[in-house]
């Protein structure tokens, strides 16, 4: 799977109890975030919970229908989330020819094997010693399908994210979320805590939620970042999103 040269720092993690309440801002799909506006607050993780058979299926058939639900994080400072915009599917090693750029292609091993257990699971992957992405098991057990989570659009606890980046609060929604291991950071993400976690359960303090935002139409490209299998079309994102990372011409 991918791996990012980040040139950021590593998150400073500064959580106050005091911060118990979520701050909730527009749940429509917004391509330029900047424009946002804060409404009510609220303790609730926004949407509820997707049914696990949403990702009992091929990671390339998940990705689109992807696209616009909430990854979301219960954390001592208050509710942290974002809209997906931005996934690369990876297959599992079932598939023929298996995908080399996935981390199953050879089969399942003490990193990987959240991947090959039930779909709906957080499997969280270390790079560069400090930095985690964050991907999606996906299809039955043992098929081990992945979604890479690239980017979001920051809906709630932005002030805090910024502060989990090492930034300023009030920084630009693309310097908070857009990227793999940025989304990590912002979140406050990483494989020790999360790795394993599902998804799907309304206890899991990391889920995927649906809060009825319609599915936006996918713009799909190859997968960026890798060395292997450069030319499948695996990538999906929503069109022309500030928060979509990547270069311009594949936006």
């Amino acid at each position: 799977m991918w791996t990012e040269n980040l040139g950021a720092p590593e998150p400073v993690l500064s959580l106050s109890k005091d911060l118990e309440l979520e701050t909730r801002e527009t749940t429509n799909l917004n391509p330029h975030p900047h424009e946002r506006q804060t409404l009510t607050p609220t303790r609730r993780m926004p949407g509820h919970t997707l049914p696990r058979s949403f990702f009992e299926a091929p990671p390339e058939q998940v990705s689109p229908r992807l696209l616009g639900k909430i990854l979301a994080h219960k954390t001592s400072a208050g509710i942290l989330a974002g809209r997906i915009v931005e996934v690369e599917a990876y297959l599992g090693p079932h598939n023929d020819p298996p995908d080399p750029a996935a981390h199953t292609h050879r089969g399942p091993t003490p990193r990987n094997l959240v991947l090959f257990g039930p779909a709906g699971h957080a499997y969280i992957y270390a790079i560069y010693g400090r930095y985690f992405c964050a991907n999606i098991s996906c299809e039955t057990e043992g098929k081990a399908g992945g979604i890479l989570l690239r980017a979001l659009e920051p809906l709630v606890g932005l002030d805090q994210m910024a502060i989990n980046r090492g930034l300023t609060p009030g920084a630009p929604a693309r310097q908070l979320t857009s990227g793999p291991s940025r989304l990590c950071q912002a979140l406050g993400l990483t494989r020790p805590a999360h790795n394993g976690l599902d998804l799907v359960d309304p206890a899991s303090p990391l889920q995927i939620r649906d809060d009825d935002t319609p599915t936006p139409e996918a713009l799909v490209t190859v997968r960026i970042g890798i060395n292997h299998a450069i030319d499948w079309p695996m990538r999906f994102v929503v069109p022309s999103h500030d928060c979509v990372s990547g270069p311009k011409r594949l936006r």
